[in-house]
């Protein structure tokens, strides 16, 4: 449990092990830690090894440089878009949505896209007061994904799901919160150590016994889930080729508002 060791699996995702915690950090401050498919697959790897060794018992999230992430990088996203479940991205959401050790986040700063419904597969999530979400799918003539349109109506209510995915709006760490993503909103600078902490906590408590209530707390929903990832993302993958994507990410490089006022 006192073991420490250190590794660097891509540039851009720091990991370290102590006191049973894997931290996996974000390290891409410069693009407030924007996703990239070298990200994605260095994200598995790191998540394959807490699952397989018995040194790890919890994994903890945070990102580098005051943010969370910012979601996706859109060059290199639609670059090489998750065509097959074998892609990075897909192995990625596979990885966390099947995970039998605890995950915990800190989120700091953004927390965008990914970055929000990624969350709602940790099983404990840790917010600062400024800490800002979004979950914009919908404004980029896309879908939403990660299984979100399952868990987000599950946790929070149809209506509360409807607002925060159809309009796609920013909303506050205290909102996050209210809906049931955060368990618990800490003042910024203080979340990464109080997340540590909690998650120090969990990995001293019987290990078989926390993997064992994980599973049974996930086991009705897990193949809903699994499912509901699959058929998003093959409305994803559609959506990415609508004239109405292509209007919003056309619109969004160049920094304009988007007229849908021609679509149907």
């Amino acid at each position: 449990m006192n073991a420490k060791g250190n590794q660097m699996t891509d540039d851009h995702i720091l990991t370290e092990l102590q006191d049973g915690v894997l931290t996996i950090r974000f390290n891409r401050p410069d693009k407030k830690n924007a996703l990239s498919l070298a990200m994605y697959e260095a994200l598995v790897a790191a998540l394959e090894r807490a699952d397989r060794e018995d040194g790890v018992r919890v994994v903890l999230v945070a990102g580098n440089g005051g943010d969370f992430t910012s979601g996706n990088d859109l060059a290199d996203f639609l670059q090489s878009p998750p065509t097959d479940p074998g892609s990075p991205v897909m192995r990625f959401l596979g990885a966390i949505s099947s995970a039998r050790k605890p995950l915990v986040a800190a989120v700091e700063g953004m927390a965008v896209g990914v970055g929000v419904t990624m969350l709602l597969h940790f099983d404990l999530v840790y917010a600062g007061e400024g800490a800002v979400f979004q979950a914009p799918f919908v404004n980029l003539g896309l879908c939403p994904e990660a299984g979100s349109t399952l868990l987000m109506p599950r946790m929070m209510g149809h209506q509360r799901a409807s607002e925060l995915l159809l309009l796609g709006e920013q909303f506050s760490a205290q909102r996050a919160s209210e809906v049931g993503i955060v368990n618990t909103v800490f003042p910024d600078g203080t979340v990464v150590a109080s997340a540590r902490s909690k998650a120090v906590r969990l990995a001293a408590q019987p290990p078989a016994a926390v993997r064992l209530a994980k599973e049974l707390l996930k086991r009705d929903i897990a193949p809903a889930v699994g499912e509901a990832i699959l058929h998003e993302a093959a409305c994803f993958l559609k959506r990415l080729k609508s004239p109405e994507a292509a209007e919003a990410l056309q619109a969004f490089m160049q920094r304009r508002k988007p007229d849908f006022s021609r679509f149907n």
